[in-house]
């Protein structure tokens, strides 16, 4: 199974406060700021600048520290006063080992802060680059958002920086202001749920506002009496947390309402109460939405007002899909390839011949290092299972694209392009190339 959900949300309980104040500022006259973002999975990756070294982010309102996770020598930050703590979120296991470092530098162009506290993972087992097959240094969420309005546009991947005292708001006939109430430095909202358990009313519910999930909904199963798994789901790990894999039921509701905005079928997904023991400390929660719901959406996320503000976007009528296979894929590191490359060849010598005008071509070969990519599991009783995919077998082809070719995104969106779809692997275990063949399976 690739991950539908990337776990980001993190609780995180430590012994002290921090004694100093952290805020960015926009630098010279300027109030505005743009930058472009990369979008994976629905998740939002942002270039941050930490100690002059430009490191990638995730942009997670469901964080209420800075977290980066263990780094190479090449992207060295140079971290000073630091001491130790433990970390703990989402998942089954035991809290992780961390440092926190204080007044360190972040800067995102023109907006920039010199007094920012930063957690850094001692053992990176979440290994979230390798999950998203890019490299990922971190996820940041309330240090940057409590200073600052900012508006995320899905479709062209840009975000906008706006400073709170300056910046007024248009008039938008199609917008739609929720307020955010605030637990822990995080955001939650109010919406309605329509369960097939109670018929097609809807149920209350208050949910954590994720963009670092990317998923559709979470719901807290149990939260309240009505928030039960629908009849028709299926087992599934939800994702990784920093204590722990995530498990849950996957399934559908029949309507989800925003304000005025009702989404139609979304996929939703059902936690158990082991997962989810640290989230649910704040005992009016009932789960959470994420980017599978946020990039329908035009939004504004205004943690300064306590609002976030929408207006739909192209894809808020899309279908809601997930990964039929049963196979979660991670990035494996660099394989050495070797490429045939074909050039035309001229010879000075054959003017004067009456093949002249024919052209030849010379094969050489070149060798470069390419990504490949692994099986991190198979969930049971998927179309993988079936077809006899194992965890570790080492993934060469795809419906005959060669792996090095491909990269995390395309590979999702293949596993949720449509349901019967004909999937054909190519592997290797334990040294042996071997064959498979399935089609996607719809479950929900």
């Amino acid at each position: 199974m690739i991950k539908t959900c990337f776990l980001i949300i993190l609780s995180i309980f430590f012994s002290f406060e921090l004694s100093s104040q952290t805020g960015f500022v926009f630098k010279g006259l300027k109030n505005h700021q743009q930058i472009r973002f990369r979008l994976i999975n629905n998740l939002i990756v942002i270039p941050i600048e930490v100690n002059g070294k430009e490191l990638s982010f995730i942009l997670d309102t469901g964080v209420n520290k800075t977290i980066i996770f263990r780094l190479s020598d090449k992207d060295s930050i140079g971290l000073l006063n630091t001491s130790n703590i433990q970390l703990r979120g989402l998942g089954s296991g035991d809290a992780v080992e961390a440092i926190i470092s204080q007044k360190n530098t972040f800067k995102i162009k023109g907006l920039v802060s010199n007094n920012e506290a930063v957690y850094v993972v001692l053992n990176d087992f979440f290994d979230l680059s390798s999950k998203m097959g890019t490299t990922i240094h971190g996820i940041i969420g309330y240090s940057l958002l409590k200073d600052v309005i900012i508006n995320i546009n899905y479709k062209t991947k840009k975000i906008h920086f706006y400073n709170p005292l300056t910046y007024t708001y248009k008039k938008c006939k199609k917008c739609e202001t929720i307020p955010f109430q605030f637990y822990r430095r995080k955001p939650y909202i109010k919406a309605k749920v329509g369960l097939d358990t109670i018929g097609d009313t809807f149920t209350d519910v208050k949910l954590l506002v994720d963009s670092g999930g990317s998923d559709a909904i979470w719901l807290f199963e149990n939260s309240k009496k009505m928030i039960r798994t629908p009849k028709l789901f299926f087992k599934d790990i939800l994702g990784e947390g920093l204590s722990g894999s995530i498990f849950g039921n996957r399934s559908r509701v029949s309507k989800f309402k925003l304000g005025r905005f009702v989404i139609k079928n979304p996929t939703v997904s059902f936690l158990d109460s082991v997962s989810t023991h640290n989230a649910r400390k704040f005992k009016a929660r009932n789960g959470s939405i994420g980017g599978g719901i946020l990039s329908r959406f035009k939004v504004w996320i205004d943690y300064p007002n306590k609002k976030i503000t929408l207006k739909k976007n192209g894809s808020f009528t899309d279908d809601f899909n997930y990964n039929m296979s049963g196979l979660d894929i991670g990035y494996n590191g660099k394989q050495l390839v070797k490429e045939e490359v074909v050039e035309k060849a001229t010879n000075p010598y054959n003017r004067e011949r009456s093949d002249r005008n024919s052209v030849s071509f010379v094969t050489r070969y070149s060798f470069n290092f390419k990504p490949s990519f692994v099986i991190r599991h198979v969930v049971k009783n998927s179309a993988a299972e079936k077809a006899g995919l194992l965890k570790d077998d080492v993934i060469l082809e795809i419906n005959g694209k060669q792996a090095h070719q491909l990269d995390i995104a395309y590979i999702i969106h293949k596993f949720r392009e449509k349901d019967k779809k004909k999937i054909r692997i190519t592997v290797m275990r334990n040294g042996t190339k071997m064959k498979f063949e399935f089609r996607l399976e719809k479950k929900v």
